[in-house]
Order: C-alpha cells, then structure tokens, then sequence
C-alpha cells in the first residue's frame, strides 16, 4: 500500500507559515494585499475565487475584490489591470481565469506587472523559470514540489515523466524538475507508446484532465505518483486523472484526490503574495 502525501497537513502548515510572516509585517504596520479579478460569473470560477479570499482571510493578507460583469470589455478590464499595476497598495495581481471568449486571456496576462503576477503566468516569469532567474512559479507545480520535498522524496537522479504539456502545469512542472536534477519526458497526446514512457518513471505526474486515465498498466513497480486532475466520475464523486484504487498498491507514494495538490495551489498563491510584497518592499 502507496504512503498517503497528504496535501491538506502540507498546505496547511505553509499557510500556517505563510500567516505567522504576514503577521510580523502586520506587527510594523505593513499590509499585503491581493487584487483578485472576476469576469462574469462562471460558477466553477466562483468557488476557485471564493477560496482564494478565504484563505487571504485566513493567512491576514487583504483581498481586494472586482467582480466585473460579462460584457466587461477588454479595453475595461485591462485599464484596470494598469491601474492595479500603478497602485503601491497592491501586492499581488490575480485574473480568474477562463475570461469570456471576446477578451484575449494572453494579452491580460501580459499586461499584468510580472511582480505581481502572483499566479506565474507571465512571459518574463516563465523566462525566468525556465533559465533559473528569480521569478514568480506557477502556483500548482510549485506547489507539487513542496510536496515532494515535504515528504523526503529526493527528485535527484530520478526519472521524471510528467503527461500534460500545459502552460500552467506540463512545461512549468518539466522545469522544476529538471532544476532539482531530474531526467525529465514530458509524453502528451501525441506521443507514440505513452505507456512505455510511463512506465520506466520513478516519478509520475499526470496532468491531463481525463477522469482514472492512468492505471496500473501505466505504472512502475515503487514509483511515485503525483495526481492533478480533479474530475468527476460516472457517479459525479471527485476523482483524479490516475484510477487511484486500482495504482494505489502499486506505488510507493501517491496523492489522493480530493487532498493531495489541490490545496498546495492556493497555499503557493499565499506564498506568493507574500514574496511579491517583498520583492516590491513599498
């Protein structure tokens, strides 16, 4: 049976730390603050955004909220995002995505000052990432590498494979773990004979977004397995892209779903607030 990593104690004890830092700020009369932006009301988008103010809540950082209608254009939206950019008493900029289909998601992203684009996803953060500069890490890779080095599993000489080759996920997760010196594959949907690929991983990460996609064919005997899909299955239960009972005794590590990299990501978010507000130092 796989040791349980358990994402829920480990991104609650780094909001915890989180917390404790925001804390002493608040003891020299410093404030960080988030402004987290919502286009329309995409219910999915909703819950993300409301657990996102709860934990700013939690860890005492400010959350300042814009709920902008659907029609809001993108000329609007990103007039705003420039006066964020401009303000010293905002430390961190957040935009829920998806946006409505007329607003181009790249160019609002672009548009964000990379200190404080909180979520990663800027160009010059990704740069950054990608030649080893300081910068800010997309929240759930970032995230998923606490994981690891939280439960002592050493990326080091490992073989790596990741499925998914997103923006948010794949490639920035491919980049981490190389920087930790992993050999890292990234296989995704045209890769030719996925399963001989995953198969030779001690560490596997599956981002794919297809409900119990990976089973115990896919999987070597002791690897670790690192689940970031959250789906629902046939009986609208929340499952993951791995077919967790059916990998479970296989691997030597697993993360459950729900509990394992969800919370991390907003954990990293916190994180990243607060290095953004000393990054800037206002």
């Amino acid at each position: 049976m796989a040791t349980l990593i358990d994402g829920k104690q480990i991104s609650a004890d780094i909001k915890n730390e989180v917390k404790e830092k925001v804390a002493a700020y608040k003891a020299e009369g410093k404030e960080i603050s988030l402004a987290v932006i919502q286009v329309g009301n995409n219910p999915a988008s909703t819950v993300y955004v409301g657990n996102k103010k709860k934990a700013c809540e939690y860890v005492g950082i400010k959350s300042v909220a814009y709920e902008l209608p659907e029609e809001t254009t993108e000329e609007e939206l990103l007039d705003l995002i420039k006066e964020l950019n401009g303000r010293c008493d905002i430390n961190g900029i957040l935009v829920q995505l998806p946006l409505p289909k007329h607003i181009d998601e790249d160019k609002v992203i672009e548009t964000i000052d990379p200190i404080k684009d909180v979520d990663g996803f800027h160009p010059m953060n990704v740069g950054a990432l990608s030649i080893g500069r300081r910068g800010f890490i997309s929240c759930t890779p970032y995230g998923i590498m606490k994981l690891l080095e939280r439960t002592n599993i050493d990326v080091n000489g490992k073989h790596c494979v990741i499925i998914g080759r997103s923006n948010i996920v794949g490639k920035p997760m491919g980049m981490l773990l190389l920087k930790a010196n992993g050999t890292v594959t990234t296989v995704h949907s045209r890769t030719k004979d996925i399963k001989e690929l995953t198969k030779q991983a001690d560490i596997l990460v599956v981002a794919i977004g297809k409900p119990k996609f990976v089973d115990e064919t896919y999987v070597k005997d002791g690897a670790v397995i690192i689940d970031v899909g959250i789906n629902r299955d046939e009986n609208n239960k929340l499952c993951g892209d791995v077919d967790f009972d059916r990998v479970v005794d296989k691997a030597s590590a697993i993360t459950p779903v729900p509990g394992g990299v969800g919370p991390m990501t907003i954990a990293m978010l916190m994180n990243n607030c607060v290095e953004a507000f000393e990054f800037q130092n206002c």
